[in-house]
């Protein structure tokens, strides 16, 4: 087994690529898997924006995916799966039918539209050229990709927020088995290092969100949020099996985000299984969360700052 670089590209079969317009501060990441990968979702947010999620249902015909988008935008930026499927219909992937392939592409997106220039959002062409970026390199982290427009600890509005980003991890389980994450973070909450309880990066005030939420008779709308990412494994599971993974990777979620899955978070994860070994589903699920909560950490400490938001990586 190579060594690990610590990011979801260490799961054979999985390629990641980023592409981000730096002046607007919107962006968008792919994930792909060209030879396909059984896939599941779970969607715990009240916000979510989301496309092609339905037909993850283990009831439902399809059974592969070919690739997963994570974009900023808003609801614009799902349009960014259309130029992944212009890319991997060039290349022959997807399902094959007696007229074309039909690449599948599950897309989620986040809540960027308050940094930079809300009027430029991911787009097919944004889309097409995180295709042709992919690789199955050590990928980059921070203020890159769905990452770019990203922040944390915004119960207060911006003036308190905090830059955030992009992260990814992974965790080789033995007998060359690897599980990996990759996630985009854009918390209404704050991040805290789960195996320490320290407070990480969110809300620049001596109370933080938590604290703040005891205080308050009722939120206001902040539908400015949104987690998303997906965790991979090189094994082989059912529709049924990856959608459980998802489900439980949403505790590292929990682990590391202070409140998460709020009514204001369209929080979702996809979970990929590229195929080739055999393990328990518990206990991949069990390290999904681990990494997941890892890739949450390193996704706030590998964040310069931007549009006018404080990042930690600037400190260094």
């Amino acid at each position: 087994m190579k060594k690990l670089r610590n990011s979801i590209t260490d799961v054979p079969g999985i390629e990641v690529g980023h592409a981000q317009n730096n002046e607007a501060l919107t962006g968008c990441t792919v994930i792909l898997c060209r030879k396909g990968a059984v896939a599941g979702v779970d969607v715990r947010g009240g916000a979510p924006g989301t496309r092609e999620t339905d037909l993850l249902n283990p009831g439902n015909m399809v059974q592969k995916v070919h690739a997963v988008l994570l974009a900023g935008g808003s609801a614009f930026g799902l349009d960014a799966a259309s130029g992944v499927m212009r890319y991997l219909e060039a290349k022959k992937v997807g399902v094959q039918t007696r007229d074309a392939h039909v690449p599948i592409v599950p897309s989620a997106i986040l809540y960027d539209l308050s940094l930079g220039d809300s009027k430029i959002r991911p787009d097919a062409e944004m889309g097409y050229q995180a295709c042709l970026n992919a690789s199955r390199d050590e990928i980059s982290e921070g203020v890159v990709g769905a990452g770019t427009g990203a922040s944390v600890g915004k119960l207060l509005g911006a003036k308190s927020a905090m830059k955030s980003g992009i992260g990814s991890a992974s965790l080789h389980l033995g007998r060359g088995i690897v599980v990996g994450a990759i996630v985009a973070v854009n918390a209404l909450g704050d991040v805290y290092d789960p195996n320490t309880g320290e407070f990480v990066a969110g809300l620049r005030t001596k109370r933080k969100t938590m604290e703040w939420l005891k205080r308050a008779a009722q939120l206001p709308v902040l539908r400015r949020n949104t987690v998303i990412g997906a965790v991979a494994v090189n094994a082989n599971f059912s529709k049924a099996d990856m959608t459980r993974i998802a489900q439980m990777a949403h505790d590292g979620m929990a682990r590391a985000i202070r409140p998460a899955h709020t009514q204001f978070d369209g929080d979702t994860i996809f979970a990929l299984a590229t195929g080739g070994k055999r393990i328990d589903l518990s206990t991949v699920g069990a390290f999904a969360a681990e990494v997941f909560a890892t890739a949450i950490v390193r996704a706030v400490r590998a964040s310069v700052s931007a549009g006018g938001l404080p990042g930690l990586a600037s400190d260094e």
